[in-house]
């Protein structure tokens, strides 16, 4: 460059062009590239404020202007801050450089995002003193570049941008940010509906990559899962055009690239080689874990699952994060380094050898930063970890003998000696100390090769058998046959993968080691043939049952949705529980990697699209069969009409205005419009059912309240209790009859508190003669007890006692002749009425025309007496009557033999019954 040597302002523009396009030297040396006119206008023109540099085939081209009609090649720009002639003293001070690349949307949008709009919205005193409306035009600058690089501007077509042009797409954000545009500016309704569709499934993640940067490994060890759920349910979408292939790649790229700069951030707050191992440990298993789960993902996805998808298949290669892969095996070098450090320390001895190595182990990486990989930095780490391990070599000579007294401890327990192994596996794969224990290495492939055995004999004895049974698979929850089966084998292929990895790391050097692995081979082979075996088996079944109308797996979309079963009455809707079990199984054997024959993704993708309605249905149908096993017996009267409203909405579940044809799964807005129909019925009787059971239990609790206070020091406290019910029941505006039959005695309030005072005063009067020994000897009036029956069978209780047998063994007799000979304890009970017929003391008698409808019956002896002792009356001769306590006939106290004269049919006409008076 001898030629411009003497003018640093030239050979300023000459090597800044020289360097951004990397051309070599030989063409500066051309006088004609010195005598440039353009270089020359506008380093000694002070009106020319703009040199444009392009590469040709030539070489470079430079311009005054910058021309438009091209834009894919690079472009340099010099222009000037000030209209003046470029000197030596204002070179460095006047002159601007700016590049352009693809296009110039793209380079100011570049710039904007990443240099100006940070410094100046976020930097404190740049934005303090930035006018706040020129921040929000920089703001609406930025945004709109954005919108327009994406493609999702439908006002810039004279762009030429195609939905497959992801330039503008560098980040997850930034695709999720496209398609909620799409979703508002879309030229046509479909557009936006689809568009819609995609950024509804990509809200499950868009606010956890947008604050990707706050959350910690852990949680983005789960996000890995869930973005692979989501871009799997966005590939596999058929409600919409499907989702372009070039663009999937796109977005599975700069996820992983997302993921992978995320754990060089998280991990570069670290200090790998100092800080403890527990927490470096951690933090790496995490990273690892981040790029595996990704590169397995993308693989599983690309190569399996998305080829063999017949509606939307895959069909370019499988895609590979080759980057994100080769990082994650950096962070496993890594980790590899510092466990064996920690490995190191634990058996050498506490001294000076411990002590150089801690202070040397680490020196080969001093200066390198182990997370920034790429193709530059990899010579540099392979040539550290080379002379790590020359420095700990001496070491590995001390530790193999000590490693060795150890395992030979432990290896008659062959899971003792795997967990040994599998420990201490960095450390035994050093060359040095594999040699070591070659002798324990092939005493852990013997025990490797029984447990392959092992392994399949378990297979083969349980293969057959009932899932969950002694002879079959291990049973698992809410999974079906198939799949409990298929899950039960993939445990053992994991189980056998963990002996074969083990093995491939530690033991590949044994003369044994072929023959090991290739009988593993062989079980995983027959693991294999065995799945495909149940997955066979069950598509054959489910595609006999869909020509089976009765098998439950079909489902037309012009059927009914719902009808009343003739038979029983029950609601009964037209989606079987066959048909939920089916989709669950779809959706398990999917992810299992099974491809769903096409008949069957059929059927079961119509069954999915019914089935957020079903479900709903299925509830409306469970409520609408058991409504009646919720509602307590009594109330069932006051909620006869909101019952018959639920029921009418079911019978008139008519479609249209005019209500002529049945709603069917096929009409969406119809059905949606009838659920919500029954589900607001539905609630309005869920919630008077639940009022009314709250009352009865408040009212329960307020009756037992008042059964316990006593009348006649407490009136004004039974008066205040009474009033809480009256205005209970006021509330609930109606209170059923059977309610109001529990209250025995009189309706009216006034006359049942005057029956409760008499009773209460009945009863103070007997406890007195009980207690001078004098009640058994009076007549008694049964009437004024509260239960009466309670009393006989206390006498009956008494009797028994007294007798010396069972109460069982005694029957209930009365006299009206006198003292009963065969009983021990006997009352005389009187105030007795008979209703139907007539009876003087002997027998009965019909009534005649002027005869009372009801009459008093004359007191009589009544007790308790063996079953086989003769009454006072022939059986023939008398019939056996009930005695009730009060002539409504609602309550059996006891049943008497009262002398008839033989002729029973006539009483049992008459309706002839005894009841107590009214207290």
């Amino acid at each position: 460059m001898a030629g411009v040597s003497g003018d640093v302002r030239k050979v300023f523009i000459f090597t800044t062009t020289q360097n951004y396009f990397g051309l070599v030297s030989e063409p500066w040396d051309q006088p004609l590239m010195y005598s440039c006119p353009e270089v020359n206008n506008f380093l000694d023109d002070g009106n020319q404020m703009l040199l444009r540099v392009q590469r040709t085939d030539a070489g470079v081209s430079f311009s005054s202007a910058i021309d438009f009609a091209d834009t894919k090649d690079k472009v340099l720009v010099f222009f000037k801050l000030r209209p003046e002639v470029i000197t030596d003293q204002n070179l460095h001070n006047n002159i601007l450089v700016s590049s352009m690349l693809e296009s110039p949307i793209n380079s100011l949008y570049q710039a904007v995002r990443q240099v100006f709009a940070p410094m100046l919205l976020k930097d404190q005193e740049w934005s303090r003193n930035f006018d706040p409306k020129l921040q929000n035009l920089l703001s609406e600058l930025e945004t709109g570049l954005g919108i327009v690089l994406r493609g999702s501007d439908t006002n810039s077509s004279k762009l030429n941008l195609k939905e497959d042009d992801t330039r503008g797409i560098l980040t997850p954000s930034d695709e999720f940010q496209f398609w909620a545009e799409q979703a508002h500016r879309g030229n046509k309704q479909s557009s936006k509906e689809r568009a819609s569709y995609f950024k509804e499934l990509f809200e499950t993640i868009a606010r956890e990559f947008y604050n990707l940067d706050g959350l910690s490994l852990l949680e983005v060890v789960d996000l890995v899962e869930t973005t692979r759920d989501v871009v799997d349910d966005v590939w596999r979408q058929t409600e919409h055009d499907h989702y372009p292939e070039s663009r999937m790649l796109h977005l599975l790229d700069i996820i992983g690239g997302s993921f992978g700069r995320f754990v060089q951030k998280k991990l570069g707050t670290l200090s790998l080689w100092e800080d403890p191992y527990y927490l470096v440990k951690d933090h790496l298993k995490a990273g690892i874990s981040i790029c595996e789960q990704w590169v397995i993902a993308c693989n599983h996805l690309t190569g399996q699952m998305w080829q063999r998808y017949v509606p939307h298949p895959w069909k370019n290669e499988k895609y590979f994060p080759e980057t994100l892969d080769k990082f994650g095996k950096r962070l496993e070098e890594v980790l590899a380094v510092r466990t064996i450090h920690e490995k190191l320390l634990y058996f050498l001895p506490a001294g000076e050898e411990k002590i150089m190595c801690l202070t040397r182990i680490f020196e080969p990486f001093s200066g390198l930063n182990p997370v920034q990989y790429n193709p530059y930095t990899e010579p540099l780490w392979k040539a550290a970890v080379s002379q790590y391990e020359k420095i700990i070599a001496p070491a590995e000579q001390k530790i193999a003998g000590k490693l060795k007294n150890y395992i030979s401890e432990i290896q008659d327990s062959p899971q003792q000696l795997f967990q040994a192994f599998l420990k201490y596996k960095e450390l035994v794969k050093r060359p040095t100390i594999s040699k070591e224990l070659m002798l324990e290495r092939e005493t852990l492939l013997a025990r490797l090769v029984d447990s392959v055995k092992d392994f399949r004999l378990d297979f083969e004895n349980r293969c057959r058998g009932v899932p969950g049974e002694a002879s079959g698979p291990l049973a698992g929850k809410n999974l079906s046959e198939v799949v409990n089966n298929i899950v039960w084998v993939r445990q053992l292929e994991l189980k056998v993968d963990d002996t074969i990895k083990i093995a491939e790391a530690l033991l590949s050097d044994l003369s044994g080691f072929r023959s090991f692995h290739r009988s593993a081979e062989d079980l995983l082979e027959q693991f294999k043939l065995y799945e495909q075996e149940q997955f066979d088996d069950w598509s054959r079944d489910i595609q006999s049952g869909l020509s089976d109308s009765r098998s439950g797996l079909c489902i037309e979309a012009n059927s009914r949705i719902m009808e009343l079963d003739p038979n029983d009455g029950s609601l009964k809707v037209h989606y079987s529980d066959r048909l939920v079990i089916l989709l669950r199984e779809v959706r398990q054997l999917s992810a299992l990697g099974f491809v769903i024959p096409a008949k069957i993704q059929q059927v079961a993708n119509v069954a999915q699209k019914f089935c957020k309605q079903a479900i709903i249905l299925k509830q409306v149908a469970h409520f609408y069969n058991s409504i009646d096993q919720q509602m307590i017996q009594s109330q069932r009267p006051m909620m006869l009409q909101s019952a018959l409203a639920f029921e009418q909405i079911i019978k008139n579940s008519k479609a249209g205005s005019g209500g002529k044809s049945q709603i069917t799964w096929d009409n969406p807005k119809e059905l949606e419009g009838y659920i919500q129909k029954l589900q607001n019925a539905a609630q309005r009787l869920a919630t008077e059912n639940r009022k009314l059971r709250k009352w009865h239990t408040t009212f329960c609790e307020k009756v037992v309240v008042l059964m316990n206070i006593d009348l006649l020091r407490q009136q004004q406290r039974w008066k205040d209790g009474l009033q809480e019910l009256r205005t209970g029941l006021a509330s609930v505006a109606q209170c059923p009859l059977a309610w109001q039959s529990k209250w025995e005695g009189p309706e009216d309030p006034l006359q049942y508190l005057r029956g409760l005072v008499a009773r209460a005063l009945a009863i103070q009067s007997w406890v007195e003669r009980a207690e001078k020994q004098a009640l058994l000897s009076d007549t008694l009036d049964l009437s004024e007890l509260f239960h009466p029956d309670t009393f006989l069978n206390a006498l009956r209780q008494e009797t028994a006692r007294v007798m010396g047998c069972s109460v069982d063994s005694l029957k209930f007799v009365a006299s009206w002749e006198g003292r009963l000979q065969e009983a021990t304890l006997q009352i005389k009970m009187g105030g007795l009425f008979l209703e139907g017929c007539s009876f003087d003391g002997s027998q009965l008698s019909e009534n005649h025309h002027d005869s009372p409808s009801v009459c008093p019956v004359p007191p009589c002896c009544v007790g308790w007496v063996p079953q086989g002792a003769y009454g006072p009356y022939s059986p023939n001769e008398c019939i056996s009557l009930p005695v009730y306590t009060s002539a409504e006939r609602d309550r059996v106290v006891a049943n008497i033999d009262v002398p008839c004269g033989g002729n029973q049919d006539q009483w049992i006409q008459c309706g002839a019954a005894l009841f107590l008076k009214n207290a």
